[in-house]
């Protein structure tokens, strides 16, 4: 099959959406035309304001949450230090944190550096997880103890997506008197979300992983949970995050959000359907390939798969010759001679965790795009086993 000349196959959603149209048309009136500081008492920042606290309804909707307990950040890194940390000082008697040993780096690192840069201060249980990636419950529940100050636990994960039993865990976190933190970077506006229903303390989101622009995050913080700011300044926000709001995004994020609810559906049909027909073809074309991750507990456009035998950096050099778009691991650690923490945390073997390649649909993929990959993956795997000393052609 035939692509348009220089048309770029964008499967690395998890590490980038590009902006909805409809996303950057509700945005630029406000870095061109209303540029008015929205704390101004004038009617002219004020309108600024407004713009902002129907963007905090827009996104409390999508999250089932109300508008107060959203804050915006610059970020979902921001977003997961702010909640963690805002625990730690809130409860300055325990000293203990719960997390997996599969999160994003934004929460992996900064545990790591709590417990080297505070003289082993603070105490990190990490969760192992299973085979395909899946956390076991009966672990969690006996790591939970009287000096846990908080739970950080991804509603799914960046590279396999596998989705984690969240309700369950802010419940068992709750009835112990544990704040519960979730990165849902990768699980808002693909899967349905309602904090009414849920036990979560806090919720980290950031905006350009659902096709608003990069810069702009937020933080759910539940109605009456004790709060300790990461950024003091002014009094923007609420008090919970100083800084003057960077406007144009937060309108963007808002109409991203209201965006994200209208295409739910086609996340859970249409993109996993394409998902499945891109994962069964590569798995049944190309020989020693494997899924990492459970089968149907995952996010509905996310594929990790292993080819082994041949290094991922290899793999993604040739696919760019196509012009196609995916990730080796995660955005965030690529350019590592290591294998994934994830996939490692997983036993995926040596052979395959460094042959392993995320593929990440949106609704803007189209089946021309996956038959295009379909043709092209098995020769590109073919052709860089050749020049494998591994590879025995079994």
């Amino acid at each position: 099959m035939s692509m348009q000349k220089n048309a770029v196959v964008y499967m690395d959603n998890n590490a980038t959406t590009r902006v909805a149209p409809e996303v950057l048309e509700a945005m630029l009136p406000y870095l061109s035309e209303y540029y008015g500081n929205p704390s101004s008492m004038h009617t002219f920042g004020g309108q600024v304001g407004m713009a902002i606290q129907e963007a905090r309804r827009q996104v409390a909707a999508l999250l089932g949450a109300e508008p107060g307990e959203i804050t915006f950040t610059s970020c979902g890194t921001e977003s997961d230090s702010t909640a963690i940390l805002s625990a730690l000082q809130a409860f300055p008697e325990k000293r203990h944190i719960v997390t997996t040993r599969v999160e994003h780096p934004a929460v992996k690192s900064l545990c790591e550096n709590l417990d080297r840069l505070t003289g082993h201060k603070h105490r990190v249980t990490r969760l192992k997880v299973a085979g395909d990636g899946t956390l076991d419950l009966a672990e969690y529940a006996a790591a939970l103890t009287e000096d846990t100050a908080i739970v950080s636990v991804m509603w799914a994960n960046n590279e396999t997506g596998v989705i984690f039993p969240i309700a369950e865990m802010a419940r068992m976190a709750r009835e112990r008197g544990i704040l519960f933190h979730t990165d849902a970077v990768q699980a808002v506006g693909k899967v349905p979300i309602n904090l009414k229903e849920l036990e979560v303390d806090f919720l980290s989101l950031s905006g350009h992983k659902l096709h608003a622009p990069k810069g702009v995050g937020v933080l759910y913080v539940r109605r009456g949970t004790l709060f300790v700011p990461f950024l003091l300044g002014g009094h923007q926000e609420k008090g919970r995050r100083g800084g003057t709001e960077n406007v144009a995004s937060i309108v963007a994020l808002g109409r991203a959000c209201d965006l994200a609810a209208e295409k739910m559906k086609d996340e859970n049909t249409r993109v996993k359907a394409l998902r499945d027909r891109l994962e069964e073809g590569l798995l049944a074309a190309i020989p020693q390939s494997m899924l990492n991750g459970h089968k149907t507990e995952r996010l509905p456009n996310t594929s990790n798969i292993s080819f082994e035998y041949v290094e991922g950096e290899a793999i993604l050099l040739h696919m760019n010759r196509y012009n196609i778009c995916a990730s080796s691991g995660s955005a965030c650690t690529s350019g590592s001679l290591e294998p994934s923490h994830v996939l490692r945390a997983m036993g995926v073997p040596f052979t395959a965790a460094h042959g392993s390649i995320r593929y990440s649909l949106s609704i803007y993929n189209t089946e021309e795009e996956v038959d295009f990959v379909l043709e092209k993956m098995p020769e590109i795997i073919a052709s860089l086993r050749q020049m494998s000393p591994f590879w025995k052609g079994n």
